[in-house]
């Protein structure tokens, strides 16, 4: 190998070494893993599987608004939506929830930003990109959360008011 530095080069003997090493690493029995295995939240079923949907949980309709976890969170539903109609052409929400109704209905107004588009504009009618409510607003449940969470608002837990 001439131009080459000869200390840079892996012998055969070495390969060969490295082989076995690698060969015999595999076939050790390993230690089990620390990690512990959890179901995914869709289940253990296979994907594309007819399983069993679990219930909804029940929902909670005292109406009274909550407090935000953080900046700028949506807001959660605070009462049922069964039943409600929500396509492209039927937006339930809309007959309690628009600037029109809510002095007969006493819902909140839908936020300014709803009437934006994405340029800014501000529009006579909800936006589409905001007309689904459902993409971002949830309706609030009575039930246990499906993975243990600690979350801490940092605002309020870190010497906020």
């Amino acid at each position: 190998m001439r131009g080459q530095d000869p200390s840079r080069l892996i012998r055969p003997a070495a390969m060969a070494g490295l082989l076995l090493f690698a060969l015999v690493g595999a076939a050790l029995p390993q230690a089990e893993p620390a990690v512990q295995i959890v179901p995914p939240l869709t289940g253990w079923a296979e994907p594309m599987s007819e399983g069993q949907i679990p219930p909804l949980g029940r929902p909670i309709t005292d109406d009274v608004r909550r407090m935000r976890n953080y900046p700028e969170q949506p807001p959660v539903i605070p009462h049922s939506i069964d039943g409600y109609q929500l396509t492209v052409n039927t937006n339930r929400c809309m007959d309690c929830h628009k600037p029109q109704f809510t002095e007969g209905s006493g819902a909140p107004m839908i936020s300014v930003t709803h009437f934006q588009d994405r340029d800014g504009q501000v529009l006579t009618d909800v936006t589409p990109r905001r007309y689904f409510c459902t993409a971002c607003h949830v309706q609030q449940t009575d039930v246990q959360p499906l993975v243990p969470n600690q979350f801490r608002d940092g605002y309020r837990h870190a010497g906020g008011p």
